[in-house]
């Protein structure tokens, strides 16, 4: 069973353009805080993996914007792993406006590397304890049973 992890967020006016609506880079940070959720929820803590001189960088990054989310609302992200191969994770996420409307579907790539070199590293062989939470929380494929 795939895990969902939810985020809610009150929309602050620095976030919006002139329009009153929330200006598209900051989808990028919620989506950051919706990944740092679900990093909690599987009972990590990114901050100690950077403490082991591991960082996570984004590599690709996707958003499709469908509804406006303005000033004053709460929105809710929720966040998935879609893919994960034991070196690379994808993240799957969906953001709602106050209505509970889809406001932007999106996903980002990342990979982790040593901090000082930015070599690649296993996260299978690195974090064996990772692993095995994003194997057991990540989208199962459908395996044709109703």
């Amino acid at each position: 069973m795939m895990h969902i992890s939810t985020k809610e967020i009150e929309v602050r006016y620095a976030e919006t353009d002139q329009m009153g609506v929330v200006y598209h880079a900051n989808y990028l940070i919620w989506m950051e805080l919706g990944r740092t959720k679900l990093i909690e929820d599987l009972g990590f803590n990114y901050a100690r993996m950077e403490e082991e001189g591991v960082i996570s960088p984004v590599i690709d990054i996707q958003a499709s914007y469908k509804k406006p989310v303005r000033y004053g609302e709460k929105t809710t992200i929720k966040t998935w792993i879609a893919e994960y191969d034991g070196m690379r994770v994808c993240y799957g996420y969906e953001i709602y406006n106050e209505a509970g409307e889809l406001s932007l579907t999106g996903m980002s790539k990342h990979v982790c590397v040593k901090k000082e070199s930015f070599r690649p590293i296993s996260i299978k062989r690195c974090f064996p304890d990772w692993h095995e939470a994003y194997n057991r929380a990540k989208r199962q494929p459908e395996d044709g049973r109703g």
